[in-house]
């Protein structure tokens, strides 16, 4: 692969990794705005064009009556409001198709042309395939909340958040490989406990990340407007009282959810803590350190924005810039991952070439 055609791949990849944050962005914007279950109907190519027209807005006006939300929630809403939350859905499927075409024309061009080898084209055809799947995920999830309930399955939209974590994740890892001229890794540092804490700090990212799906599709934002405590207590009274099972009201009732993501924040905090140390204790590079240092700063930041949204009853501006930057923590976090894979421990580097040296003496 020439380096014009590597760039090129690059500058894509990239792109797309905009394209997966700004989604997923917009998405909270759906969700906050209570606009996500106002098109009842997945038409990919024909919801293209939005009604045109009086009578094909008052028919898809009519489709939304009919629905729980429509029927249950905003039944007293005009045809004016309903096109203002109209639009916000359509818009963000629009941005959804923008971001596929995005993915798909490129990557056909490039496997046409050869510049992607097709005996090396797996891990962008399976970005391309998950680019489709998740738009399967998106109906899906909408769907839960067109049948009885007019509110989304929070399981259903944690997986299609995790699966948007996944492709981001799998798309910045493959143009980072491109950027770094396709490094191997580095088996010596396999099990040395920085590659092992990078890990662990990816994955208890992920799992406060998954709360934080959770918090929203249960709504449990507005369970408390007050912090540290909750109805007064360190520990809610009501944590256990919604299901019979413990262990079902940390995952499905309101109060679980908020109290364990409220405090599961330290324990990011507490891995972003130990991972500084370490990889300053082994005189990692300063990409690794600089990389640690802003993700401490940006948990420190978004414990911040998780309080101020809780104490102001989950306004839109805070509650978006909390789901933004939990993607910048994110995507620091894979990028320490990487850095670290493909690093060897500096003392191992000291250790090979006095190994070589003395083979040479």
């Amino acid at each position: 692969m020439s380096e014009q055609d590597n760039k090129k791949i690059i500058r894509w990849l990239f792109v797309v990794c905009g394209l997966i944050m700004i989604m997923v962005v917009f998405g909270g914007f759906v969700r906050l705005t209570r606009s996500g279950l106002s098109i009842v109907e997945w038409n990919p190519v024909s919801g293209v064009i939005p009604p045109i027209g009086q009578a094909a807005w008052e028919a898809e006006f009519a489709k939304y009556q009919q629905s729980p939300e429509g029927s249950l929630i905003n039944h007293s809403i005009t045809l004016a409001q309903y096109k203002e939350i109209f639009y916000v859905e359509y818009i963000h499927r629009l941005i959804a198709r923008f971001a596929g075409l995005i993915v798909v024309i490129p990557l056909f061009y490039y496997i046409y042309k050869g510049i992607i080898p097709w005996r090396k084209s797996a891990v962008y055809l399976t970005i391309g395939a998950l680019f489709g799947f998740q738009g399967f995920l998106g109906w899906y999830m909408v769907s839960s909340g067109l049948v009885q309930n007019p509110a989304v399955d929070h399981f259903r939209l944690t997986i299609h958040l995790l699966m948007a974590l996944f492709l981001l994740a799998l798309t910045m890892w493959t143009a980072l490989r491109h950027v770094q001229g396709f490094p191997k890794v580095i088996k010596e540092g396999r099990g040395s406990l920085p590659y092992v804490l990078s890990a662990i700090m990816l994955v208890i990212l992920v799992i406060q990340i998954t709360y934080g799906g959770f918090v929203a599709g249960l709504k449990a934002g507005w369970i408390s407007n007050t912090w540290p405590l909750m109805a007064g207590r360190w520990i809610p009274p009501t944590l256990f009282d919604q299901f019979d099972a413990w262990w079902q009201n940390l995952i499905s009732s309101p109060v679980g959810v908020h109290f364990v993501h409220r405090w599961f924040a330290f324990v990011v905090l507490g891995a972003a803590i130990w991972l500084y140390f370490i990889t300053k204790r082994h005189a990692y590079s300063a990409n690794v350190h600089k990389a640690v240092v802003y993700f401490l700063g940006l948990v420190a930041v978004q414990i911040t924005l998780g309080v101020s949204t809780i104490w102001f009853s989950v306004p839109i501006v805070l509650a978006l810039s909390h789901q933004a930057v939990g993607l910048l923590l994110f995507i620091i976090a894979v990028y320490i991952r990487y850095e670290i894979v493909h690093t060897p421990i500096p003392e191992q580097i000291v250790e090979r070439q006095t190994a070589v040296a003395q083979t040479g003496d």
